[in-house]
């Protein structure tokens, strides 16, 4: 168990700032203004029925933001698109929530309902989060912030929509969270923050006991090799991405979609 020193949310969380824009989360203060203010609640996104209303950034901000990220990479399959959606959803909530918990010793509550997310926005996806709400800052928590909260109910509703398997989606979740666990160590080592490098290796020890990430991959270090694909060498001129577990891009195995 991490045992760190709390430490209050600040209502700007403006600890995450410094770490980059995969960290960084947009608060009351600086939160939407006007025509923003309108944006869909990731809740929304979630639940959203497929087929029941146009596939823009509020009738189903999900099916929107996959057919963006598809035909921005030249996918030949919407399923790649999902994968990769899925996966820059999955960074940016890893990020944010690793980060508040060994910086602050607490995390905010992201239930799907107070964020919102510009589905039609860039990499990395925009949220701002409507009111900071501290929670406690252990694995438990963490894991249940962002699997239970986020990725079990978007994985479902991307499933209900594409053909991806489960598998990969849980490979792609434990992808996620080995390279925001890589990137704070990076720069706590870099700031000269032993401390938070420590922290953050040992929070996401534990989390990789999880049974829905322990499968996942293979730790070695900071290192991270992943046991399923997330289909990107699918993409023109893709490859395969760093934590593969493949070591080139095959021509066709059943294997690199189900995990």
């Amino acid at each position: 168990m991490v045992l760190l020193h709390v430490v209050d949310l600040d209502p700007d969380l403006a600890a995450l700032r410094p770490l980059g824009p995969f960290f960084a989360l947009r608060t009351p203060r600086g939160g939407p203004q006007g025509p923003a203010a309108a944006l869909p609640t990731l809740a929304l996104a979630y639940r959203a029925v497929p087929g029941s209303a146009t596939p823009d950034a509020h009738g189903d901000p999900l099916a929107f933001r996959v057919r963006k990220v598809t035909r921005a990479l030249n996918a030949p399959e919407d399923r790649i698109g999902a994968s990769v959606a899925q996966q820059g959803l999955a960074a940016r909530l890893w990020s944010v929530t690793l980060a508040c918990a060994v910086l602050y010793g607490s995390v905010p509550d992201l239930a799907p309902g107070l964020l919102r997310w510009d589905p039609d926005g860039s990499a990395p996806d925009d949220l701002w989060l409507t009111e900071v709400r501290g929670r406690p800052g252990d694995a438990a928590t963490v894991a249940a912030t962002v699997l239970d909260g986020h990725l079990g109910p978007l994985s479902a509703a991307l499933r209900a929509r594409h053909r991806v398997a489960p598998g990969l989606l849980r490979g792609n979740a434990g992808s996620a969270l080995a390279g925001a666990a890589r990137q704070l160590g990076l720069w706590a080592r870099a700031h000269g923050r032993p401390d938070v490098a420590a922290r953050a290796r040992v929070l996401a020890a534990e989390l990789f006991t999880h049974p829905l990430l322990a499968d996942t991959g293979t730790s070695a270090g900071a290192a991270f090799r992943r046991r399923s694909c997330c289909l990107y060498y699918r993409v023109p001129g893709g490859g395969v991405c760093g934590d593969c577990c493949f070591t080139r891009p095959p021509r066709s195995s059943p294997r690199a979609e189900s995990g």
